[in-house]
């Protein structure tokens, strides 16, 4: 199976992403961009683009019909979702099966089963993974509150039909659930067209760790390690790492297996994410989801072995065996990734678009930037509003850690309000730097932050 060009259905830092992985395989691309994304620099660095609607993303990286016809009118044997928007499509998958375009992904029915978090957590117990206790499909705020009292307050309102924070919601009693299931169905009916819910046990001293794996049409399945993910804000990540820090190597090494056992007894094909939820204080973890496409967050597994997760998409996608066994995967040293977004942390990290007109990001050794950005760029109001990662390495998770702090107060970016002056508090925060993390945490170090600008106090 050839894959000699390709439509890359997708915008911002994932689409230039994309595109170096294709110039560094000899694949041509061509750029499907909305109306406002018409002068960003993917559009400008890729080999030919073309315009498949208005800058509303129902219209344009939404628009299945569009991006498929975009792809045959063009000449494209290959469609690269990126992440978000459609990457969990099985509709898109199943739409370029069907016109004999190669969807750069799973296929999608494997796209299906984990999209959907009861289906997926079915399988997980079906593959002997540890799941949070919890319940299937809840239709009413009254039969929500009964499996409350059953599994115990407080308990995780979760939508079943996906994820990225959207139709999650933490109750702590039962006077709470009517409007909490309310707003929690009405969430997930506007972000999914489904409103099916289901609850879990909340863990509150709670990391988020997942595993990065990789899987062929033959059966091969390896992992690229794990990332912590537990610096989050309403369920967005915001910090990632690789390795975990402050858990037993013998944690690890269960997790890792754990991701590797879900995608091979699925033989799972091409890049995934395996998600655990991890007890802190039972020192246990269980399954949380799978996300079957490459995450925002996977370039700190690049960087800790070498390996390109981008150009083994299109190797697995163009029916190649992996190229390498477990034991060949090297790991060594620490990286760490921010996020860097065009918001105001100080008025609750609203969006602030708008032009850029100062960029000067850090350079050095051991420094990677994966941006769309540059000096005049326009940052958009309509998509996410994430203008960088920062992504650093370092021989142990100290010096990674140090690098970092360096790097972010030599970033300057004028023109928006960015999250910089949160990510530099977060670095120099005493509990970050020992590893004392949960997914609390961004919400206190939020509290803490903001107690300082009111007082005039120095971030640590």
């Amino acid at each position: 199976m050839t894959v000699s060009r390709v439509l890359i259905a997708n915008r911002g830092e994932i689409a230039v992403r994309v595109i170096r992985a294709c110039q560094a395989l000899g694949i041509e691309t061509v750029l499907a961009f909305s109306e406002a994304d018409r002068e960003s620099l993917p559009a400008r660095i890729a080999d030919r683009g073309i315009c498949i609607g208005p800058p509303s993303p129902t219209d344009s990286y939404l628009n299945i019909k569009a991006i498929v016809a975009a792809a045959m009118g063009t000449g494209a044997d290959a469609i690269h979702p990126g992440y978000g928007f459609l990457a969990e499509s099985p509709e898109l998958a199943q739409a370029c099966a069907e016109q004999g375009i190669t969807f750069v992904g799973p296929k999608p029915e494997q796209i299906r089963e984990m999209g959907n978090k009861l289906q997926a957590r079915s399988l997980a117990r079906q593959f002997a993974l540890p799941i949070l206790t919890g319940s299937e499909k809840v239709h009413t705020h009254a039969e929500a509150a009964r499996v409350a009292e059953r599994i115990g307050f407080p308990v995780m309102m979760k939508a079943a039909a996906g994820g990225g924070g959207r139709g999650m919601k933490i109750v702590n009693d039962e006077r709470d659930m009517e409007q909490m299931f309310g707003s929690a169905s009405a969430e997930a009916r506007a972000a999914f067209g489904d409103d099916s819910l289901y609850l879990e046990r909340y863990i509150p001293n709670a990391r988020h760790i997942e595993v990065q794996v990789l899987g062929d049409r033959f059966g091969n399945v390896i992992h690229l390690g794990e990332r912590d993910c537990s610096l989050q804000r309403r369920h967005q990540k915001l910090v990632e790492e690789s390795p975990a820090p402050a858990i037993t190597e013998a944690l690890r090494q269960e997790i890792r297996q754990a991701g590797v056992t879900l995608a091979r007894s699925m033989r799972y094909e091409n890049a995934g994410t395996v998600e655990f939820i991890v007890d802190q204080d039972a020192e246990k973890f269980y399954f949380l989801e799978m996300n079957t496409r490459i995450q925002v967050e996977h370039p700190v597994s690049e960087m800790i072995t070498g390996i390109d997760l981008v150009q083994e998409q299109f190797r697995v996608a163009r029916g190649e065996s992996l190229r390498f066994a477990q034991s060949d995967v090297m790991f060594r040293g620490h990286a760490i990734e921010c996020r860097v977004n065009a918001e105001l942390p100080a008025e609750g990290f609203r969006p602030n678009p708008g032009r850029i007109v100062q960029w000067r990001p850090p350079e050095g050794p051991n420094i990677r930037l994966d941006t769309h950005c540059y000096v005049g760029y326009a940052v958009p109001m309509y998509y996410d509003s994430m203008l960088a990662k920062l992504i650093i390495y370092g021989k142990d998770r100290a010096e990674a850690l140090e690098r970092m702090r360096r790097g972010l107060h030599q970033f300057s970016i004028g023109g928006v309000g960015t999250t910089l002056p949160f990510l530099q508090f977060v670095m120099g925060h005493p509990d970050f730097a020992a590893g004392s993390v949960n997914t609390n945490l961004v919400e206190r170090l939020i509290e803490q932050m903001a107690a300082q600008l009111r007082t005039g106090g120095e971030s640590k």
